[in-house]
């Protein structure tokens, strides 16, 4: 059977599938990455060309959390296939090379696990992006990567070590995922990025130094991810 009908059969045993159906793996997409599209009555789902040879179950999940978005459904709670999905997404880090180490981010890196989080962490890679005023950071679970605005190339230390922590506990607490939605600022996320000294006073200077860079343009409060 394809594998779009069976993840749709197994998520509603009693329907009837309808739909026509592609399936693409390809080099577009960023490692582990994976995109749905409903057209009419075609559902097409691209799949980066890493999730060719992991195992159909664990794709199921995936395309079962696609789908259920596409679709606008909502579980009561997680089918057996996305519950190994999202655990199997949660341990990438495991499998992901460590070549993309910019110096001046390692450093901060090293920094905030000795101080902050007990040397807890696997060394991940770590990249300037671009000079974002709005995504100041992101840390993504498919490549288990910290990107971080390069309008803090020239930050002050504690500035974007604070930065690079919070996308560190992104890392340490993972994610918890529910009804077609993930959540990834949990209650103990929050409560432990107050640990950070004097985080108040570092998050205002984070928006004077926005507001510096940007000088004369309209101004939009920065977010991390």
């Amino acid at each position: 059977m394809d594998l779009i009908q069976e993840s749709y059969l197994r998520l509603f045993p009693e329907a009837e599938f309808s739909y026509l159906v592609e399936l693409e793996y390809n080099r577009r997409l960023s490692d582990f990455n994976a995109n749905i599209r409903l057209a009419q009555n075609t559902i097409k789902i691209n799949l980066n060309l890493q999730w060719k040879d992991i195992d159909s179950e664990i794709k199921i999940g995936l395309i079962q959390q696609l789908l259920l978005k596409v679709l606008k459904k909502k579980m009561r709670q997680n089918t057996p296939n996305i519950e190994l999905y999202n655990n199997f997404i949660k341990n990438i880090p495991l499998l992901t090379e460590k070549n993309n180490l910019d110096p001046q981010l390692e450093a901060s890196f090293e920094r905030v696990n000795n101080q902050l989080l007990s040397n807890s962490l696997e060394k991940t890679n770590l990249m300037w992006g671009r000079q974002s005023f709005r995504k100041l950071a992101h840390y993504n679970f498919h490549n288990d990567s910290i990107t971080v605005s390069a309008i803090f190339k020239d930050a002050p230390i504690w500035v974007l070590d604070y930065i690079m922590y919070h996308e560190m506990l992104h890392k340490f607490h993972k994610f918890q995922h529910q009804n077609g939605r993930s959540s990834f600022h949990s209650h103990k996320f929050k409560e432990d990025e107050t640990k950070y000294p004097n985080y108040k006073e570092v998050e205002t200077e984070i928006q004077k130094l926005i507001l510096a860079k940007r000088k004369t343009q309209r101004t939009g409060l920065g977010r991390f991810f």
